[in-house]
């Protein structure tokens, strides 16, 4: 039982991509100053075309462990932009908790913020605090993409290009292009977190009708690679579901860990962009 709480936490990313459970670390390792100064002069903020979500947009979500309704997840983007190193900005704002009938084994109060520059799709600022039984940890990352490096609580990191953040990539992913996806295609994709980045890969597996607290929703069923660990049965222990339309909402989560399984499941939205694709 004490792993349910970085579940329950990794998956207000993990429901989404970021249920994104990580891959192994790759290391990136700093460039002389010369070639740094180079890739400043040339860097130039990517577009992205974002027509899979909008501000206000709240989702909501309850998670089991075997039978048991251990918590509950939401995540919103503000009705409203916001100003972060003098660009736009999406806030959204995440928070994972137990319920009160799980508390007295293990009480979990978590929260995820991410600033999301609107033009890139990347994260400017990411903040994160967890209060797990008697443990507490927080993070306060600002990332210099032009300069590629993080600056953080837990420490000064080089960065990729494109790199996300833990929520900031499950918004990320909602935007690829995969109407032309083939089955067993895998896109990657890098994360920051705790001081680290991490390399992900997400499988495309096809599509599925599945049942929902909202009705019947076509919908698109994703691998999202994981390691074998004292967590997870196998590599294979998590499957993810997202809807078959712009959107690409998360509607459920499946994880078997070594000592039982976990679910996540959709149970309400507010202002999505397009209507949910409903099996008819």
């Amino acid at each position: 039982m004490i792993y349910i709480h970085k579940l329950i936490a990794m998956n207000t990313a993990s429901i989404l991509l970021s249920t994104l459970f990580l891959f192994p670390v790759q290391q990136f390792s700093s460039q002389n100053s010369l070639i740094e100064q180079e890739k400043q002069e040339l860097f130039a903020y990517r577009q992205i075309i974002n027509n899979a979500w909008k501000p206000g947009e709240k989702l909501e979500y309850r998670v089991h462990y075997g039978i048991v309704n251990a918590g509950k997840i939401e995540m919103q983007i503000d009705d409203q932009k916001t100003d972060v190193q003098g660009r736009k900005a999406y806030h959204i704002n995440a928070n994972g908790r137990t319920s009160s009938g799980f508390d007295w084994m293990f009480k979990v109060r978590d929260n995820y913020q991410t600033y999301i520059d609107s033009q890139s799709i990347i994260p400017l600022k990411f903040t994160k605090t967890q209060l797990e039984g008697g443990y507490k940890d927080k993070d306060l990352a600002f990332f210099m993409h032009q300069q590629q490096k993080v600056v953080a609580h837990k420490g000064t990191a080089v960065i990729p290009e494109n790199v996300q953040d833990i929520i900031s990539a499950i918004y990320y992913a909602r935007t690829i292009d995969v109407k032309n996806a083939y089955v067993g295609q895998v896109f990657p994709i890098q994360i920051y977190l705790d001081g680290e980045i991490f390399s992900l890969g997400i499988k495309y597996l096809g599509k599925e009708k599945i049942k929902t607290d909202l009705g019947t929703i076509n919908a698109l069923k994703i691998h999202p690679q994981v390691v074998s660990s004292r967590v997870f049965k196998d590599e294979n222990a998590l499957l993810l579901w997202v809807s078959e339309d712009e959107n690409k909402v998360p509607l459920k989560v499946k994880a078997d860990l070594l000592i039982g399984s976990l679910k996540v499941d959709i149970t309400n939205y507010q202002n999505l962009k397009h209507e949910l694709n409903r099996a008819k």
